[in-house]
């Protein structure tokens, strides 16, 4: 049924596998007749249960693809791929069933929990004949032992919430932490924007006064240049009746000039 099969290549691969332990189981419970000897049967035993506990590691695998590639299959694949998965089951059941025939053999009456609860989905006739197969103690020890196991189930559970509350407990101290830094960044940034914006504002009206300095120091020094020209002017021709005289600046004497004139004469 496998050969004509659309498996994907990781199907592939998990199916060739579970073949390949079930013909191992298979040679395995062929030699187990032929030993004689109870301790190597044992021995035998113990490595057949191995075998069948990575078949249901692999099962599981296999039947946990299927679900991922469910989607892209058509119907008719998916219906194939199922019934294929519980015919190992089935198949992985009777190797189970046949373990547990040569450990009664062997005068081993304990009940051994290697599936811890069965294969995964197995059938109802299959639940019902590995019960009818044990005795009415084997039934007792089996419920006490999954009740044991059960409540171990639930307190690891318990302490997985009581830490999953923990770590929220911390991880919302945390925000908080983190809210509170946020909210100090964001007003110190506040404040620099508006040290900046007070800072821009300095400097245009630092600029203002510059510019205002500057244009008064231009009129000062046009002012000045004036002043030097009219003296020049009034120095080269103080005769010049255009321009008026510099108010405390006194014209040059002209009878000092007539002064030194008349002495001349004299002398001559």
């Amino acid at each position: 049924m496998a050969s004509g099969l659309q498996m994907s290549p990781q199907l592939e691969q998990i199916h060739g596998e579970i073949r390949d332990n079930f013909r191992a189981l298979s040679n395995g419970f062929q030699r187990l007749d032929k030993i004689k000897d109870s301790n190597r049967q044992s021995k035998q035993l113990e490595e057949l249960t191995g075998k069948m506990r990575e078949c249901k590691r692999l099962i599981k695998d296999f039947d946990r693809e299927i679900k991922e590639d469910e989607s892209k299959n058509p119907p008719e694949v998916n219906k194939q791929l199922n019934d294929e998965k519980q015919s190992m089951i089935k198949e992985l059941n009777s190797f189970v069933a046949l373990r547990k025939t040569y450990m009664n053999s062997l005068g081993n009456k304990r009940v051994e929990l290697f599936d811890e609860g069965g294969v995964s989905e197995p059938t109802a006739d299959d639940n019902i004949q590995m019960a009818s197969s044990m005795t009415n103690q084997e039934l007792i020890d089996a419920g006490k032992k999954t009740m044991d196991e059960t409540d171990q189930a639930i307190q690891r559970t318990q302490k997985v919430v009581e830490q999953t509350i923990e770590v929220g407990t911390q991880t919302a101290v945390t925000l908080k932490g983190q809210t509170e830094q946020m909210g100090r960044i964001v007003n110190e940034l506040d404040t620099i924007n508006f040290s900046i914006k007070k800072a821009s504002q300095l400097v245009k009206e630092i600029g203002r006064q510059v510019a205002t300095d500057k244009c008064i120091m231009l009129f000062l020094f046009l002012i000045v240049c004036g002043v030097i020209a009219i003296i020049v002017v009034k120095i080269v021709n103080p005769n010049n009746k255009d321009i008026r005289d510099i108010p405390g600046l006194a014209p040059p004497a002209p009878a000092r000039r007539l002064l030194y004139l008349r002495t001349t004469e004299h002398f001559e």
